[in-house]
């Protein structure tokens, strides 16, 4: 039992740790759009 409890745990601190670096990795590209891209093209 001990084994199956190891092997989904490892499988959840999986998920938590794929959701945060897509999480970065999109705030990273909104940063970078908000504060080098727009003011490249200001709004009329």
């Amino acid at each position: 039992m001990a084994l199956l409890a190891g092997v989904v745990w490892h499988w959840w601190i999986g998920v938590v740790l794929m959701a945060g670096s897509v999480a970065l990795v999109v705030a990273i590209i909104i940063g970078y759009i908000k504060k080098v891209v727009l003011p490249k093209y200001p709004r009329k």
